[in-house]
């Protein structure tokens, strides 16, 4: 392929060194922009939540010492405890309570939307990107491991944006709040705060890394699983068919099993480092509160103001618990985030160009110029194919299986590029035009028809989503669905389960042939259309096929003599080369079919 055609590349690409942790955030900050009135007003709304926790423990130190004094201690100036001193510490002490709580609601909710919007708009974002990538680049991966990426992965990065990342900010604010608080009241005792913080710092820097390896390991192993059910699922005939439920289930508690050893290990390392911090904690009370009765009786400090002191400490070792769990948590989803991105870090290798050739009236004139092709290296799938197919010809394309024949219709349609040549539309090179436009002037109708859940009506109208219902309605009469829908309850508006299986193969074909009759699309490419259909499908498709056929340019593959005898012109494929065309007549089918 030369230079002009190779694969744009992404402007910034993520640095090979960053951490999970950072290329998380690099895929959030993108989403981050459109929430910034929820996240300013989250963020007000916990820092309020964080003035009224150093409030809070204030009415409770006037009581005591306001009691204290009234008992005969000598504790300097004061108020002693009055009825209307205990009145007015008890209304403070409900209108604090009751604003963090306001506060503290607020904010949850507030940043659960901000969380819930980000996570929607990143899933869509993967998702819109994952419908970029070439059918070769979905060839190399799994779509169950895919799946879990886009839902799962996606599901715990909100615990990085905003779920656990904004109340890590503001448990980091209110600890350091907290501290300098307990700083101004005894810096003694608050030397005692500063040394856990330390050590705790200490603690989760090395556990934090740890994590993230086990949450990985836990991730990938998820993603292998939900890929062996989906492949189990979707092959559900042949397993039951070929006694394989219990090969199928050991290989899937195989990995089930594996998938609960790494996570039990990412959660005994999280918890190792709650219960580590647990600890500190019990650590730093117990030096405060011998330290701080001690200096209480030696006059430094008044009872009051241990309780404050001692409430302070309280408040601020629950951040530092909330610490140990969100390291946990935001290493796992971490771990998540950097699958998310390897996912959105694949690049297309197929697009469109930067200044595309426009498409005016399409004749539909192809063309197929010394194309090779290897899907791997060594291993030729075309050599050297010259196909021309004239405005409004029909051309069968049949030969052997593995010939090459599916794999011009992937060229025409540029699902995939070839390595050396060119493929033309009205003689510009397809690699030229923009790929919405080339795709818009082609029709396909595939082997196994390519149907959504939802109504028959609805799969019809993928051809062109805003066709009037005068024009759906002909589509189905050309297509001959009518002769099966017009039995149906419930008519077009029925119902089409998974894939379509709740209809039979000449069904299903006939709505995807009414798909291509609906987009009325100057180029029509048909990749074994009547294959597996019983002889009664075969003709109904064949007629549909002549009258879709009428006036385009068409190109089938197929293996069906009839089908190929609906064409002007034969051509024949062996191994990657054409070695004949002709009138379909005069072909070679006592070798073709031989071959086949």
């Amino acid at each position: 392929m030369t230079e002009r055609f190779s694969p744009r590349r992404r402007e910034a690409q993520q640095d090979a060194a960053a951490t999970p942790f950072q290329r998380t955030l690099a895929l959030v900050k993108p989403h981050l922009g459109g929430q910034t009135k929820l996240l300013v007003l989250g963020g007000v709304l916990l820092l309020a939540e964080v003035g009224m926790r150093v409030l809070e423990p204030w009415p409770t130190k006037f009581v005591i010492d306001a009691v204290s004094r009234s008992l005969g201690a000598d504790l300097g100036g004061g108020p002693t405890a009055t009825p209307k001193v205990l009145v007015l510490c008890a209304l403070a002490t409900i209108a604090l309570v009751g604003l963090r709580a306001l506060f503290n609601y607020g904010a949850t909710v507030a940043l659960a939307l901000t969380g819930s919007r980000i996570a929607t708009q990143l899933r869509a974002r993967v998702f819109d990107h994952v419908q970029t990538l070439s059918r070769l680049q979905h060839g190399r991966s799994r779509s169950g491991d895919v799946v879990q990426r886009l839902v799962g992965d996606v599901g715990k990065l909100q615990e990085v944006a905003v779920t656990a990342g904004m109340p890590l900010v503001v448990n980091v604010v209110t600890l350091f709040t907290m501290l300098a608080v307990m700083l101004w009241l005894d810096p003694l005792l608050a030397g005692v705060v500063v040394i856990t913080i330390v050590l705790f710092w200490l603690s989760s820097r090395s556990s934090g890394e740890k994590i993230t390896t086990a949450a990985r390991k836990t991730r990938r192993s998820e993603g292998n699983l939900a890929n062996i059910a989906q492949e189990t699922l979707g092959a559900m005939t042949h397993v039951q068919a070929y006694n394989l439920e219990r090969e199928r289930a050991q290989h899937f508690g195989g990995s089930n099993l594996k998938s609960l050893k790494d996570g039990v290990q990412a959660r005994r390392l999280a918890a190792g480092l709650e219960r580590r911090t647990d600890a500190l904690v019990g650590l730093a009370t117990a030096m405060v509160l011998w330290l701080g009765g001690t200096r209480t009786m030696q006059g430094a400090m008044t009872p009051g103001d241990l309780v404050l002191f001692m409430t302070y400490l309280k408040t601020s070792m629950k951040p530092l618990r909330d610490l140990a769990k969100y390291t946990g948590r935001i290493a796992r989803a971490s771990a998540s985030g950097e699958r998310v991105a390897d996912l959105l870090d694949q690049q297309p290798d197929i697009v469109s160009p930067a200044d595309p050739v426009p498409l005016t009236r399409v004749r539909g004139e192809l063309a197929l110029r010394d194309v090779h092709l290897s899907y791997t290296d060594g291993i030729p799938v075309l050599r050297g194919v010259d196909l021309n197919v004239k405005p409004g010809e029909t051309v069968a394309v049949v030969g052997p299986s593995g010939s090459g024949k599916s794999t011009t219709i992937s060229l025409l349609l540029r699902l995939i590029d070839p390595d050396q040549g060119s493929v033309q539309l009205d003689g510009i090179d397809v690699r030229d035009v923009a790929l919405s436009q080339l795709r818009y002037r082609l029709a396909l109708v595939q082997q196994e028809a390519s149907l959504f859940t939802g109504t028959i009506e609805e799969n019809i109208r993928q051809g062109r989503p805003h066709a009037s219902d005068d024009e759906v309605a002909q589509a189905v009469r050309l297509a001959r669905v009518d002769e099966f829908t017009d039995l149906l309850p419930e008519g077009l508006q029925t119902q089409v389960s998974e894939r379509g299986g709740s209809l039979s193969g000449g069904q299903r074909q006939r709505i995807s042939l009414a798909r291509a009759f609906l987009r009325n699309a100057p180029v029509l490419l048909l990749d074994e259309p009547t294959t597996g259909l019983d002889p009664e499908n075969v003709v109904l498709v064949n007629q549909a096929i002549a009258e879709l056929a009428r006036g385009r340019t068409c190109v089938m593959v197929t293996h069906d003599r009839d089908t190929a005898m609906l064409a002007d012109r034969v051509v024949v494929m062996e191994a990657g080369r054409l070695v004949w065309q002709g009138r379909p007549e005069d072909a070679p089918w006592d070798r073709v079919l031989e071959e086949e």
